[in-house]
């Protein structure tokens, strides 16, 4: 696994051996990357200075990957121009791949790796609600609603935020109260769907 684009690309990445995480391929984070840098993705209900408003919402965002697993969309974030994470990972030995990972790159200043379960989150540091969020919970299980409910609730999601959801292709479209579908792309046996948090 490798940084694909920015300030840390080619720098590589660890991964746990077996298939307890499934990390997002480069191949579909660098798709994802491409997919919000070249997208037009501003919210035409916000204002333009707002970071929903816009041009690139990788520019100086404030991210929370949730189910962050080794943290590669995070730190794939930051590398492209980001300016803060939140790695939010309930696995205690992923979590700490995922802070070694954050360490390999010098990024513990902008990003914080946080043993949390997604769906029980804590509440958040003042400055740590997100407005760009990352969202790939285990296949089958049927998190993505519970899980933006609970972080919502917790106050880790801005209104407004963009949120990029990775599902598998076969699983239907996702949906929770307060998503607004934007797109849906399909990267092999991935889907990422796109969308925006009202709140």
């Amino acid at each position: 696994m490798r940084i694909t684009g920015g300030r840390h690309r080619r720098r590589g990445l660890d991964a746990p051996p077996g298939r307890a995480v499934r990390p997002t391929t480069d191949r579909v984070r660098e798709a994802v990357f491409n997919a919000l840098a070249h997208g037009d993705w501003r919210d035409p209900e916000a204002e333009d200075e707002s970071p929903a408003g816009r041009a690139d919402p990788l520019d100086g965002a404030r991210v929370l990957d949730a189910f962050a697993g080794t943290g590669a969309m995070a730190l794939e974030a930051l590398s492209r121009g980001a300016a803060s994470a939140v790695l939010m990972e309930v696995a205690g030995p992923v979590a700490a791949l995922a802070r070694a990972n954050t360490a390999a790159l010098g990024e513990e200043a902008r990003a914080r790796v946080l043993r949390a379960d997604a769906t029980r989150p804590p509440a958040p540091r003042p400055g740590e609600a997100a407005d760009l969020v990352f969202l790939d919970p285990p296949y089958g299980r049927d998190l993505v609603a519970p899980a933006l409910a609970a972080l919502a609730r917790a106050g880790w999601i801005e209104a407004g935020a963009l949120v990029a959801i990775e599902t598998d292709r076969r699983d239907p479209e996702p949906a929770a109260d307060g998503l607004t579908v934007l797109d849906r792309r399909r990267y092999g046996d991935t889907a990422i769907t796109y969308a925006r948090w009202r709140g």
